[in-house]
């Protein structure tokens, strides 16, 4: 018998790395929320007696579900963080009859969960298809409020992998409940304070007009496992709020681009018309003139800031601006986020009215203290794609620098002229032209809000910047072929190891259980070549929280999918006789969004590397996040693990976050979903329809920027067809674009079980267009490639460059 190196530890004591890391977990979940509203309430008093409500008072929802999910050892409560700040609670009582409400709940729950699980080959299917909702509490009464000085009222939305949000009552909507609860709470006269645990948008409008007395709103967002405690320093001023938000929140669902269209609300989930074209987000809002709730890069501080413009010059990547701000409040310290935006010539063809095309936060600036800011613009973040010229280019014209605190708030600081079009970057024509019916196109009120502004820098003499744009190097990778070994020898390297019951989710990995994956085993022993261990992300790794051992034949007790999900509650250990038990604490950060919110990229940056700690705390070699799919609309079930609407911020985040993980020899990140995987329902058979100009300007974009900021190894492809084709299976996303374009040389791999549908991705489809391998791996992926190679449909060339990528990933790791 050889021994194995087992994941974990058999202390179930705190151990001390997870002692920093909660004390880190707090830092980053007070960094990304986000104040909405303040009208003088906010920071409470600690001796503030406060009545508290809602079902995420006592259950306050750290992150999504699925694979996004992290089993940690505990989670604070925004009570239990409350209590132990030493604040003054009134209504225990309803938070106690709350909690014995639901337990009660999550047991149904749980009995129906297993139920339907069995009339499913996948136990995932059951869990996806049934989310938990959290139940109502009882109605508030007036003893509850009794001498409370301040309500809180905490509004909780659950979501996650499978099933998208639904447009209801109890979702994207108040339930019914929620309206009457503070409704009664506003009738009593005090402030109340409304806390959002939720990981997308939801409509307020309504509720912030009829109740005058809601005086405090704090988007709290999914804020992972210390999200009570970071709650309390924002509430009671121990952390001052700096987060801004990374997507419109619109006054009402139907203001959205894609409101009625999207996903199950027109009745057709097997086809996606991307009709508002490059128009998502803030781009539309401004673009077409609507209002909305709260603007992209929104956020209070609990001090006040000025920004002032200092200079610009070029650079050999664009332009540098210098921009100063200073903490102008007297009791204070805080950080201010300098948003810088472009506006657009609307000239050679239309554009939305302006981007994001820099961003930097400040330090903590104490009151009346100063910081001066050196923010990047490159030339690329200027240009716009031309279908019809198949390239990047920067238009003649006048394009408008403005400074801000967010999209709605700027101020023109310069202006940059271009006077001739130049094409920046030539590109080969991949993707079907007029794909997309009826597309948005810009009407008047960006032509004339363009005219308007240059007119208003030419009144307040704003100082100008002549710049001449260049066409860039396009950076092919190079392939390297593996040319040692027989090329039937190879093909397990293209799927994952097999395993028993594997899943959507992810296959119960047996070396390190509860992981979502590895790749093959087959050349270990004649060639040394050892498999990869996977762990799914992105708020943390997902793995089971203990597992047993047995003594004397040294081998793991296996467990199902349900196991690795909810921290056990659905599959709870089996104890077996003369066994070790070893625990995988993991630590649950905030999700992607409310890191994103921070707008802090040294932050994420510290996040991954804190992750690549556990990474080799518990031997995984590839963690599949980031995420990094666009906010297009607020419906999307797992918007809460992307960073936001726009392309920009969220290719600097994923960026930061993978130079983290691979600062630390032997880790690397897997950025997903590449692309368009913006829906949960029919996620795996939904074509997406898009224009090539809105693909590659908004959900490309963030992609190529992660790829050529921070290399990351690996990339995992979306389920979704794009314009007819699986991504699995493009040639043009997998091997024109990210690799002859960006120059990505890593590995491209899909995601789980693509190729088990019968109307899913063909296996040897993958290893043609550049996936290269298959996950999490069976039988018939095996039997279809060495059937496609004995017909000479794939040749060895392809299984040669494909193998040579994951020998190059590997060589890479160590």
């Amino acid at each position: 018998m050889t021994n194995q190196i087992h994941s974990g530890t058999l202390e179930i004591k705190l151990s001390a790395r997870e002692e920093k890391h909660r004390r880190f977990a707090r830092k980053a979940a007070a960094e990304g929320m986000v104040l909405l509203k303040n009208e003088g309430v906010l920071p409470l008093n600690v001796d503030s007696s406060i009545a508290l409500f809602g079902g995420g008072a006592v259950q306050t929802i750290k992150g999504g579900t699925g694979s996004g999910d992290v089993n940690n050892r505990e989670n604070i409560s925004v009570y239990q963080g409350m209590k132990e700040a030493g604040a003054v609670i009134t209504s225990e009582s309803w938070l106690m009859e709350y909690e014995i409400c639901y337990e009660s709940a999550r047991i149904a729950w749980k009995k129906r969960i297993l139920k339907a699980a069995e009339n499913v080959e996948n136990p995932f299917d059951a869990y996806a298809a049934n989310p938990f909702s959290m139940p109502e509490g009882r109605r508030i009464l007036k003893e509850d409020i009794k001498d409370a000085q301040v309500a809180v009222y905490v509004i909780s939305r659950i979501c996650g992998e499978g099933k998208d949000r639904r447009k209801e009552e109890g979702d994207y909507y108040l339930s019914r409940s929620e309206q009457e609860d503070i409704l009664f709470l506003n009738q009593s006269g005090i402030p109340i304070v409304l806390l959002l645990n939720v990981g997308a948008p939801i409509e307020l409008t309504d509720i912030l007009e009829e109740a005058e007395n809601i005086r405090a709103v704090l988007n709290i967002s999914l804020p992972g496992q210390e999200g009570g405690r970071a709650t309390a320093d924002v509430l009671l001023g121990r952390a001052v709020p700096a987060g801004r938000l990374t997507a419109t929140w619109a006054r009402h669902y139907e203001d959205y681009p894609s409101a009625e269209d999207f996903g199950y609300l027109n009745g057709n989930l097997d086809t996606e018309e991307y009709r508002e074209g490059i128009y998502v987000g803030y781009r539309y809002f401004d673009s077409f003139g609507k209002r909305p709730l709260f603007s992209f890069g929104y956020g209070l501080s609990y001090t006040s800031f000025s920004m002032g413009y200092e200079g610009i010059k070029r650079t050999e990547r664009g332009v540098e601006l210098v921009v100063s701000v200073k903490n102008t409040g007297t009791v204070y310290s805080g950080r201010e986020v300098v948003q810088v935006y472009a506006s657009l010539p609307q000239t050679e063809s239309t554009k939305e009215l302006k981007r994001l095309v820099g961003f930097a936060k400040t330090k903590d600036l104490k009151p009346q203290e100063s910081q001066r800011l050196v923010i990047s613009i490159e030339q690329s973040y200027l240009a716009s794609y031309s279908e019809e010229q198949h390239a990047w280019r920067i238009d003649a014209g006048t394009y408008g620098i403005w400074i801000g605190e967010h999209s709605d708030v700027l101020q023109p600081v310069v202006k940059i002229i271009v006077q001739k079009q130049t094409l920046i970057k030539r590109t080969r024509a991949v993707f079907p032209s007029n794909t997309v019916s009826d597309e948005f196109f810009v009407d008047e009120t960006a032509r004339r809000k363009a005219e308007e502004w240059i007119r208003i820098a030419e009144q307040k003499k704003i100082p100008s910047l002549v710049f001449v744009p260049w066409e860039e190097n396009s950076r092919s990778s190079q392939p390297h072929l593996a040319d040692i070994q027989p090329v039937t020898e190879l093909i397990p390297l293209l799927y994952g190891n097999i395993t028993q019951g594997a899943s959507t989710l992810g296959s119960a990995g047996m070396r390190v259980p509860g992981s979502a994956g590895e790749t093959t085993e087959a050349l270990e022993e004649k060639y040394g070549i050892r498999s990869l261990i996977m762990a799914d992300g992105p708020a943390g790794l997902r793995l089971r929280q203990s597992y047993e051992v047995d003594r004397e034949t040294d081998t793991v007790y296996g467990a199902g999918v349900l196991g690795s999900l909810e921290n056990g509650f659905l599959e709870e250990i089996k104890h077996h006789k003369n066994a070790d038990i070893y625990y995988q604490y993991c630590t649950a950060f905030p999700v992607g969004t409310a890191l994103a919110q921070s707008w802090d990229t040294e932050l994420l940056r510290e996040v991954g590397e804190a992750i690549a700690v556990e990474m080799e705390e518990f031997h995984v070699d590839l963690w599949l996040a980031p995420g990094m799919n666009i906010h297009r609309s607020p419906l999307c079930g797992r918007n809460f693990e992307y960073y936001s609407e726009d392309p920009l911020l969220s290719g600097i985040m994923a960026a930061c976050v993978t130079e983290g993980v691979q600062s630390h020899k032997g880790c690397g990140v897997t950025i997903k979903h590449f692309a368009c995987n913006n829906q949960e329902d029919n996620r795996m058979g939904v074509n997406v329809r898009v224009s090539e100009r809105a693909l590659r300007e908004i959900y490309l974009r963030g992609f190529e920027i992660a790829v050529k900021k921070s290399r990351p190894v690996a990339m995992m492809s979306a389920y979704n067809l794009v314009n007819g084709i699986h991504a699995a299976n493009s040639w043009e996303l997998c091997t024109a674009v990210a690799r002859e374009e960006w120059g990505f040389e890593g590995v491209i791999m899909s995601d789980w079980n693509t190729t088990v549908p019968e109307d899913g991705s063909v296996p040897w489809q993958c290893i043609a267009a550049g996936n290269d391998i298959i996950m999490p791996g069976n039988k018939k992926d095996d039997e279809n490639i060495c059937k496609a190679y004995e017909d000479g449909k794939l040749s060895e060339e392809m299984i040669r460059r494909s193998a040579g990528r994951i020998f190059q990933m590997l060589k890479k790791l160590g």
